[in-house]
């Protein structure tokens, strides 16, 4: 888990980004609460509607120095843009706008961390032009008939023996 400190340490790296938002905007942006257990394999997120953001805590145990430079100014950004200038597409232009002009950061749209530490029991399903990794969620809903199809080759997804 995040100890006090290292939750500190987000919380203000987090403050540093929204400071930069307000002084380009002219404007104060309500702070979010922050939660420290985002789980599966996303790094973070930002709910907007309950402006809340969520930090996982083994990828960031594990890349802290990523989480710093990438996690925590994608996720601030989400809420700045939301506050700022209403629904607008997840990574659309506004969201870049806020990661590259204000932030001067990267605008990518995921992260690079190693999941390994994170990802759940995988299962191999088979298309005719590749194997398919899927989730046990995934594998769970095919096993009550929800069907797959491989969005290259447009057959469905079958377990590979």
């Amino acid at each position: 888990m995040v100890n006090d400190a290292d939750k500190k340490a987000l919380i203000s790296r987090s403050e540093e980004f929204f400071i930069l938002a307000e002084c380009f905007f002219d404007r104060a942006f309500k702070r979010p609460a922050y939660l420290f257990n985002q789980r599966g394999k996303s790094a973070g997120s930002a709910h907007l509607q309950l402006n809340r953001i969520k930090y996982h805590p083994t990828l960031f145990k594990k890349n802290s120095a990523d989480f710093f430079a990438q996690v925590v100014p994608h996720e601030v950004a989400h809420l700045v843009a939301y506050q700022h200038y209403g629904k607008v597409r997840p990574h659309g232009k506004e969201w870049q706008f806020v990661m590259q002009n204000i932030f001067n950061c990267p605008a990518d749209t995921t992260h690079s961390l190693d999941i390994s530490d994170v990802m759940g029991q995988q299962f191999a399903y088979q298309c005719d032009c590749t194997t398919h990794q899927l989730t046990i969620r995934r594998h769970n809903k095919i096993l009550k008939g929800v069907k797959y199809l491989c969005k290259k080759c447009r057959v469905e997804l079958k377990i590979k023996n």
